[in-house]
């Protein structure tokens, strides 16, 4: 089993506005979950917190959750306690594959397997476990590195990567079908058959999809995720206002969100904030600004993470 990619040591987890995004929209979404009779405060919240606890620090802050587990398979043992934000939250240091069959069935949970890498077969396998113990109403989030699995390669050796780590779970085996472009669809239709063949055994519970992001802050990262459930949590989720927003997506397989950062000033940002929302025809006056930058921004703006040097 190859060991999972220690990204901290490369990338500040903290300043990735495409992911922070993501973020924000996950809480927004989770927030409007809990209006609909999900006790989310009450959840147990189950991921990969790496030094900085990003998520942990957000999913506390701001839906109240106190009972967390990191999963840290990492040689940094040390440094991962040191910077633990808070007392109540448990680190295990084991892969997350370990973890998940002593996640208790009397609860409801929040895992997020958010892997920095390309998928791999411990991947599939940990959401083949995720399947089988995660209880009704518990939501599963999924991120992966949606780049080519050899930068050098092509179509024919990206095809015989995916043979090999995920034989099972192909639709295609056409080389004409693993183009560049074409991965993130070729990765989603992986996680949505392994999500399928999970839950095949148990009764009375399905997967309901909700989340199909696509972002990148430096490499392309695909997020699915959704609840697992039977009639009653459909019921609860239907009636919630949940799907009247924009990044809701209830197919893992469908075009996903985009998520996009325009680069904008501070001043250029109060400025769009004052005109938010904005009507189609909408542009500044003050400033040039693409129409597509403009969209974009209009997307996401309430979701827009600000970064500002502090001079201590």
């Amino acid at each position: 089993m190859s060991a999972p990619r220690n990204s901290f040591l490369t990338v500040h987890y903290e300043l990735r506005p495409a992911k922070q995004v993501e973020r924000r929209m996950i809480i927004d979404a989770l927030r409007m979950i809990s209006l609909a009779g999900f006790p989310i405060d009450d959840y147990q919240y189950t991921g990969l917190g790496s030094i900085f606890f990003v998520d942990f620090i957000l999913f506390h802050k701001f839906l109240g959750i106190t009972d967390m587990v990191n999963a840290e398979h990492s040689s940094s043992q040390r440094r991962v306690v040191f910077n633990q934000p808070y007392d109540f939250i448990r680190t295990e240091f084991a892969q997350i594959g370990d973890v998940i069959p002593s996640l208790s069935a009397d609860k409801k949970h929040l895992l997020w397997l958010d892997y920095d890498d390309i998928l791999r077969r411990t991947h599939i396998e940990d959401i083949l476990l995720a399947m089988t113990y995660l209880t009704a109403g518990s939501i599963l989030l999924i991120t992966i590195d949606v780049e080519p699995p050899g930068k050098e390669d092509g179509p024919e050796q990206w095809r015989d990567y995916f043979v090999s780590e995920a034989p099972n779970y192909l639709e295609s085996t056409d080389i004409s079908d693993f183009t560049k472009g074409n991965l993130p669809a070729i990765n989603a239709g992986i996680l949505a058959r392994v999500i399928s063949n999970g839950l095949a055994p148990r009764t009375n519970v399905r997967f309901f999809p909700l989340f199909n992001f696509l972002y990148a802050d430096g490499h392309l990262m695909l997020c699915l995720g959704g609840m697992i459930g039977s009639d009653t949590e459909e019921r609860y989720l239907r009636g919630s206002k949940l799907y009247k927003t924009n990044y809701v997506r209830t197919d893992l397989q469908a075009e996903p969100f985009r998520i996009r950062v325009p680069v904008v000033t501070r001043k250029e940002r109060l400025y769009l904030d004052s005109n938010m929302p904005c009507s189609d025809d909408f542009r500044p006056t003050e400033f040039e600004m693409e129409p597509d930058d403009l969209a974009i921004y209009r997307e996401i703006y309430r979701f827009f993470p600000a970064y500002a040097e502090l001079l201590l």
